[in-house]
């Protein structure tokens, strides 16, 4: 391995190692917020729910791709290719949908509490777990191809390759099959890309007309950031920022590497590391923007103001 390769291998190790952790982290607090509180709290069960999915994310393909760069080969079967290329597949899918849900979660909940929306606030909770259950069947089933498609590197021989992550390959499937594939998969990405954008929209529509009325009857002086839905919104606001910008990044990276006529090794290694980019990053941004985690810090991890001298 080059200097440029050990670089690249110890960046990769630490942006997995840190995102694994940061999101078993959010995964253990929030199922604690949930378990502990009187009243279910449905936010706190879809960030849940996200920290898992970014979990599995991390591990089913960014522990292989690390393991692979520090010159492990070889050491997944065709039954080890199939299960964590699928299982990558359906945790990115859930992602998408449990993003989406946040951000329709939070977008009717800031909602002006009118006769329009009362029964969409009543329902809505009643349908978070139901959502979340619906998610995984359809990414199970969406993505179940995989599970055909997909094979060791050692079965290569014989087969046109459409796909090689050098440690597992994905075989050309049929036309029709193909042509499903083609079809699916964007629009399942493209409509709750699409869902989660309106719904933020409308929660920065909500949040400034919100912010003109107070100031327009408290003054200048008054501020929204001691109210935790406004907190909360701007946190799914940002979340779902990040997700999109980061969306269109790989979109466009990965259309650049597929139309070359001469891959470039260097940028293959860059979109590679962007890929698990959101799965590490918002568990910082969550953290971040999160009041309930510095006083669950504090009650837990309390600092001792007494002089040692």
């Amino acid at each position: 391995m080059d200097a440029m390769e050990i670089s690249f291998g110890t960046i990769m190790l630490l942006q997995i190692s840190i995102g694994v952790l940061m999101n078993a982290f959010l995964l253990l607090f929030h199922t604690h917020m949930v378990s502990a509180s009187h009243r279910l709290s449905y936010s706190d069960l879809i960030l849940a729910h996200l920290a898992l999915a970014n979990s599995l994310t991390l591990l089913s393909r960014g522990i292989p791709d690390t393991l692979y760069i520090w010159g492990l080969i070889n050491f997944l079967d065709d039954m080890g290719c199939k299960i964590l290329i699928y299982l990558y597949r359906v945790s990115r899918g859930l992602s998408i949908c449990t993003t989406c849900l946040l951000s329709i979660f939070q977008a009717v909940t800031i909602s002006p509490s009118t006769f329009r929306w009362a029964g969409f606030k009543a329902k809505l909770p009643q349908c978070v777990i139901l959502s979340c259950l619906l998610s995984w069947v359809m990414n199970l089933l969406i993505d179940f191809y995989i599970l055909k498609y997909v094979t060791g590197p050692r079965n290569s021989s014989s087969v046109q390759i459409v796909m090689d992550l050098k440690y597992c390959i994905k075989v050309s499937a049929e036309p029709e099959t193909k042509l499903a594939i083609a079809v699916v998969l964007p629009l399942r990405d493209l409509f709750f890309v699409g869902l989660m954008s309106v719904a933020s929209g409308y929660m920065v529509f909500v949040l400034h007309r919100h912010h003109r009325q107070v100031r327009h009857l408290h003054g200048p002086g008054s501020s929204l950031r001691v109210m935790p839905e406004v907190q909360a919104a701007k946190r799914v606001i940002a979340l779902v920022t990040l997700y999109v910008l980061l969306y269109g990044r790989q979109a466009v990276m990965l259309s650049v590497i597929i139309n070359m006529k001469e891959k470039s090794p260097l940028l293959v290694r860059v979109h590679l590391l962007l890929s698990f980019s959101f799965s590490v990053v918002s568990p910082f941004l969550m953290i971040h923007s999160d009041r309930r985690l510095s006083v669950f810090w504090k009650r837990d991890f309390p600092v001792s103001n007494t002089d040692p001298s």
